[in-house]
């Protein structure tokens, strides 16, 4: 089983996609967010209070023994300074360039980073390219979705990176840039060969297409009989009516959403965000309110009290189904029973913002899925891999082939036969360890 380090980790989205294949364990995990890090913690049962950019994280990163760095790392602008030197420099004090510094002292077989789709666009475009050079030239990392001209100009486009939620099982319309590239140092030639897929995957891998829990409509994940307090005041929502009328009068298109207003009737969500409002409130819901009395209503404290049209928000369990953590990522698969809770010391509004913030599930299943064949696919010729382990480490041994290649001891020790009997590796032993080199 492959080894994932969690960085910017958030309440664990990353994760439980890659674990979900069943080809990836977790091995270390870094967030700073103390509420996050509480809901992390509830449901992975282990601390992930660790500062990534901390020279003492770095050190235990680089003792630590794992093949694929997971990261939804924030998008930041890099310096734009005319006399500096190397992507070290442009990139310096973001948190793009820790990762790449942990990258360096230990290098995975595979990075994945995630990040907002306007990445791409982001400061004229150069935030994108940044990436992918830093990747792509100074780290020698092979970015799926990016190819090399003759001239040696790399080659990409939006549409190399952002995928949308809402292709891959859950009624979202979250379009979100991913990027996966492979260690050249490693898999060098065979990443260029005909084998090798290119781009990232567009759509649910073939085994979740008919999952009973995915392939739904907003209908279908909406809560009923919601608490009061969802509800809108009047005055709020008139507020809202009057700031659309005006953006409109003026030419913009912004305002409130009611998803499955008569007007709109949406199949799908428009994306939430960890901001609170504005993702909220593009994502309104008409449903007849639960029977309540004067009260009740006047205990909610509303302005003008609650509105006529029945217009409510989302309530975070709807925004966890969106996300694909609530109603299908965290659902036993023995009992079939839901294991997702937020712990009890965690506020309505940072749950709002934990999903907003957050991976969706199903997609991140599907990178990883993709990813395990990818490596299944480079593996098969590991005579080449092999060479190039050898030409990093100064040397193989049946250990570093087995877990290189992710297969038994006893097939590491048939590959060394076989090599050894091809007179194609020498061996030295100092005392009991046996240590392997190829000829050329």
């Amino acid at each position: 089983m492959y080894k994932t380090i969690d960085l910017c980790a958030g309440i664990g989205g990353i994760r439980q996609g890659f674990w979900r294949t069943g080809h990836f364990e977790n091995v270390l995990s870094a967030e700073i967010d103390e509420y996050a890090a509480r809901t992390y913690e509830s449901l992975f049962k282990e601390n992930p209070r660790n500062d990534l950019t901390s020279e003492e994280f770095k050190e235990v990163v680089a003792q630590c023994d794992y093949d694929v760095l997971l990261a939804g790392f924030p998008c930041q602008p890099f310096s734009s300074q005319g006399n500096l030197e190397g992507f070290g420099d442009l990139t310096k004090g973001t948190i793009f360039f820790h990762i790449t510094q942990i990258i360096e002292r230990r290098r995975p077989k595979v990075v994945f980073l995630e990040n907002v789709q306007n990445i791409v666009s982001h400061d004229k475009k150069r935030t994108i390219k940044v990436i992918v050079d830093t990747l792509e030239k100074r780290l020698n990392y092979k970015v799926i979705g990016v190819s090399h001209e003759d001239d040696g100009v790399l080659k990409y486009n939006k549409d190399s990176f952002v995928r949308n939620t809402k292709d891959f099982g859950l009624p979202q319309n979250r379009p979100r840039a991913y990027f996966i590239a492979f260690d050249r140092d490693l898999y060098g030639e065979l990443l260029d060969s005909d084998e090798f897929i290119n781009e990232l995957p567009r759509g649910l891998n073939t085994h979740l297409l008919n999952n009973p829990n995915l392939n739904k409509y907003l209908n279908d994940i909406l809560d009923h009989d919601v608490d009061l307090h969802y509800y809108m005041s009047a005055k709020y929502l008139e507020t809202l009516e009057k700031h659309e009328k005006r953006q409109k009068d003026n030419g913009n298109g912004y305002g409130y959403y009611i998803l499955n207003s008569l007007d709109h009737h949406r199949t799908y969500a428009n994306t939430i965000m960890a901001t609170g409002g504005s993702g909220r409130e593009r994502n309104l819901i008409i449903q007849t309110m639960p029977e309540h009395t004067v009260e009740e209503e006047a205990s909610l404290r509303k302005k003008g009290g609650l509105n006529s049209k029945n217009v409510r928000m989302m309530t975070p369990t709807e925004w966890g189904r969106l996300q694909g953590f609530i109603g299908y990522g965290f659902i036993d698969s023995q009992t079939g029973k839901e294991t997702f809770a937020f712990p009890k010391n965690v506020p309505e509004s940072q749950q709002y913002k934990q999903f907003g913030n957050a991976v969706s599930i199903p997609v991140i299943e599907t990178m990883a899925e993709f990813i395990y064949k990818q490596l299944s696919v480079l593996n098969k010729n590991y005579e080449v891999v092999l060479k190039n382990l050898d030409r990093r480490e100064g040397g193989i041994t049946r250990k570093s082939i087995a877990k290189t290649l992710q297969i038994k001891p006893e097939n590491a020790s048939y590959i060394l036969r076989k090599l050894e009997k091809g007179k194609k590796i020498n061996r030295t032993e100092k005392g009991r360890s046996t240590k392997y080199y190829f000829v050329n």
